[in-house]
């Protein structure tokens, strides 16, 4: 094997992010060039552990054949907490400092596997509050992405702190892939990857992945560079172990039409090709198409779970990344503005209801009548707007198809408004002994049932024409206008013919 393709990976992989850095072209995000200067931190020797005759050794290392010291937190998580993800939710139920105590004393692999597992405000506090040096040992035993993930999340000063306590080289990956937006692929993806010379034959492609493979995450495919580090192709293991011995690694690959995601691409659109193309990661590169990474399908989940969850929260005025550990104030302030649109909104359709103040007390069953013509309407525009978001969410948008799905919901509106109302009509004669009156509510329910049809499947398209999420407070809109329209519907219609 040539000298140097052992290490030709990791060589390419920090040329690549300072390159990219220095570029203008880069999305930065909006984090300062630098921080301010900072007290160096005094790291705190870790709590010694209750054992006697206990071993000295590194941290989260156990000499050979001696039996784990006991820690004053090993009872703390189950025996059942094997899996990295278990062990974080088991981690989540426990107070700051249990947490604290618990990934001090296990071993550096599995803390930080269970670090990368916590949700952002527990990691946040995680690495807030533990000592430096424990939480440099803990990120620099995890993959870049993750710790990105989680470092993004801490004060910047603090960040700054962690940062300059690690080796210069993870210090100088994690600030490279820090300045990418996390909401592009360059700022999901993973850069612990390996990287194969296209001259290099596919024997020495195998000797290199077994002598790298310990240090990088599972490689799904191979990633074949030129001289240029310029990615001309993509092997997948099982071809690669199948090739003849002898064979170049560029033979091997043979012509490709490569598929490539650029690193300012939206992580969105990301999962979106991912999920088309059935791959289990896609390679993001830069305007000349050298490889900066990938991005793995483990990631896709969490964007497409992310997306749906702010999506289902938009859709009714919460904020977007809002959950439980949000604080209340924050939350407020996220909330408020949207639910003085809703009282405006409410304000309207009680007017409507006080224009027809006269007819409601000529009859007061029209009184009981109208809330069953709005809400109907409005679970019809829900419907539509369910189906329209998710299909916004999981698709590339087309305008043509997009407003054909529109005139799909009005014909969906018209005939479960016929039958609707129709239903709604003979019950009405039977108990109230009206045929009149149940006319009257069943063309109501008719026409505002289309309506609810129609605007449901619009408003989204509204709003991402006028550059918003489709999803953003959409519900709020919807109610607003099935609301008004059927209590005005309805109390026209019975004025017309009940009243006049």
């Amino acid at each position: 094997m040539p000298d140097g393709y052992v290490c030709y990976g990791m060589h390419v992989r920090f040329t690549l992010s300072l390159r990219q850095v220095a570029t203008s072209e880069i999305p930065m995000s909006t984090r300062p060039d630098s921080y301010p200067e900072r007290p160096e931190v005094v790291s705190r020797p870790p709590a010694p552990l209750e054992a006697e005759n206990s071993v000295t050794a590194p941290a989260g290392e156990i000499p050979e054949g001696e039996t784990p010291p006991s820690s004053p937190c090993s009872s703390e998580l189950s025996a059942d907490a094997a899996h990295p993800a278990d062990r974080a939710e088991q981690l989540e139920q426990l107070s700051l400092a249990e947490q604290m105590c618990v990934l001090r004393h296990l071993p550096t692999d599995e803390a930080a596997e269970a670090l990368a597992e916590l949700d952002g405000q527990g990691a946040r506090d995680v690495l807030e509050n533990m000592d430096a040096d424990d939480a440099v040992r803990i990120l620099s035993e995890m993959w870049p992405d993750d710790a990105v993930d989680v470092l993004d999340e801490v004060d910047e000063g603090h960040r700054d702190v962690l940062l300059n306590s690690m080796t210069p080289e993870d210090a100088l990956e994690l600030r490279a892939l820090l300045t990418f937006d996390p909401d592009t692929a360059a700022g999901v993806m993973n850069t612990e990857i390996i990287l194969v010379n296209s001259d290099a034959s596919v024997d020495e492609a195998i000797l290199q992945i077994r002598s790298e493979l310990e240090d990088k995450e599972m490689p799904y495919y191979v990633y074949v560079v030129n001289n240029m580090d310029k990615l001309v192709g993509v092997l997948s293991l099982r071809d690669l172990m199948l090739s003849k011995p002898g064979t170049r690694i560029l033979d091997a690959v043979g012509k490709q039409d490569l598929i490539t995601v650029p690193f300012d691409a939206d992580k969105l659109e990301v999962a979106q090709l991912l999920g088309h193309y059935n791959f289990l990661c896609l390679p993001v590169v830069d305007r000349e198409g050298h490889l900066m990474g990938v991005v793995t399908h483990d990631d896709v989940i969490d964007i497409l779970q992310d997306e749906a969850s702010a999506d289902m929260l938009g859709m009714v005025g919460a904020g977007q990344t809002e959950d439980v550990d949000t604080p209340w104030l924050i939350s407020v302030r996220m909330r408020l503005p949207w639910l003085v649109i809703n009282m405006l909104n409410s304000a309207m359709s009680a007017f409507i209801v006080y224009m027809f103040e006269g007819s409601i007390a000529q009859m007061a069953l029209l009184a009981v009548l109208m809330p069953m013509v709005a809400n109907q309407a409005g679970n019809t525009g829900q419907q539509a707007l369910a189906v329209m978001i998710r299909q916004l969410a999981t698709e590339k948008f087309d305008r043509r198809k997009a407003w054909f799905a529109v005139l799909r919901e009005a014909k969906i509106g018209i005939l479960t408004g016929v039958i609707m109302g129709t239903l709604a009509c003979f019950s009405i004669m039977l108990l109230a002994d009206n045929l009149l009156l149940g006319a009257v509510m069943g063309g109501a329910l008719l026409l505002d049932m289309i309506l609810g049809a129609v605007a449901g499947g619009s408003i989204p398209l509204i709003l991402r024409a006028l550059g918003r999420d489709p999803a953003q407070a959409s519900s709020i809109f919807l109610t607003a206008l099935t609301d008004g329209a059927g209590f005005f519907i309805f109390l026209s219609l019975a004025s017309l013919f009940l009243l006049a």
